[in-house]
């Protein structure tokens, strides 16, 4: 550690070089720019000058430096436009949905515990790093002669994979609570029952118990990231044209969960309903979602209509 730190101070601009604005641009260009010379994307840009302007305001209070001199207002963000919005292109249609679904099932290699997973994103939204952390508890199933068949998951845990150089146990999982909610905070989801008949039906086969994860690896672990996405892959490649294939069209793991938010939004399904059962607040919905919203403005119209507007007048003599 050290000898690293020595080698830090050797290699390190003195400080005295946020002085120096010249010395500055060249300093946000080269943050701004990948190793290969291109520019990074703009979500990158934006982390790293959000990052760049913790460490100067840090300096600051400690009285290292007079002032921040990063770039203020308009002029540190104008050259970096990001959105949330998601990419009406990268949604799934039922077909294709239900095509990419049923090739994983039949895949011969572990195709009906990946088809469980898959079809759990599909119906229900959750975040792929929230499913691979359920729990066989965690799914409340109808009786089998019930009348209503609907399902319901509990989410309360995320596992993300962001490698074991960087987790203090050394595992590739890191164990931690909802995205954007308060430690300890759960929510509940319906599940459609479709994904009742699954999700039943793969307790059984893999001879589940309460304890153990809903959707294991092939050795009885965490389903790992790796496999899921070459799984993925594989049944978009098999079942969609070439065209639709290099497309953004289901493109990514993720686009289950904006297939099935955005499709909860397209049935009718108040935002602050969805919004519940995403994990997301209805703000965070509405920008993410709204581009996606279709098939409701003829209803919208004959209510615009019913409505009235200007009174019709008599004619002109």
């Amino acid at each position: 550690m050290a000898a690293i730190l020595r080698w830090v101070e050797r290699n390190s601009l003195p400080i005295s070089v946020w002085e120096d604005p010249e010395r500055v641009e060249q300093i946000l260009r080269a943050i701004d720019t990948r190793l290969d010379g291109k520019q990074a994307a703009a979500w990158s840009r934006k982390r790293n000058r959000r990052i760049l302007n913790v460490a100067l305001q840090y300096a600051v209070r400690r009285r290292i430096l007079r002032a921040n001199t990063l770039p203020k207002g308009k002029e540190s963000t104008g050259a970096t436009k990001t959105t949330n919005a998601v990419d009406k292109r990268s949604l799934l249609n039922p077909e294709q949905a239900a095509a990419i679904l049923d090739w994983i099932r039949r895949r011969p290699r572990g195709g009906k515990r990946l088809h469980a997973f898959f079809a759990t994103l599909y119906y229900c939204g959750p975040r792929p790093e929230e499913a691979v952390a359920m729990r066989v508890e965690d799914v409340t199933l109808p009786p089998v002669q019930a009348a209503d068949q609907w399902c319901e998951l509990l989410i309360h845990t995320a596992t993300p994979e962001v490698g074991k150089q960087w987790t203090d146990t050394g595992e590739i999982h890191e164990r931690r609570h909802l995205k954007g909610r308060a430690e300890g905070d759960t929510r509940t989801v319906p599940g459609h029952p479709d994904l009742t008949r699954i999700l039943r039906q793969h307790i059984e086969d893999e001879q589940l118990r309460p304890g153990d994860l809903l959707f294991q690896g092939e050795f009885g672990g965490i389903l790992a990231g790796s496999v899921i996405r070459r799984a993925w892959r594989s049944a978009r490649k098999a079942v969609l044209p070439p065209h639709v294939f290099d497309s953004p069209t289901g493109r990514r793991v993720y686009d289950n969960r904006n297939t099935r938010l955005t499709k909860w939004l397209n049935d009718g399904i108040p935002p602050a309903q969805v919004a519940e059962w995403a994990g997301n607040s209805v703000a965070v919905l509405l920008a993410t979602y709204a581009r996606c919203v279709d098939g409701q403005l003829p209803d919208l119209k004959r209510r615009l209509e019913a409505a009235g507007d200007l009174p019709e007048l008599p004619p002109a003599e």
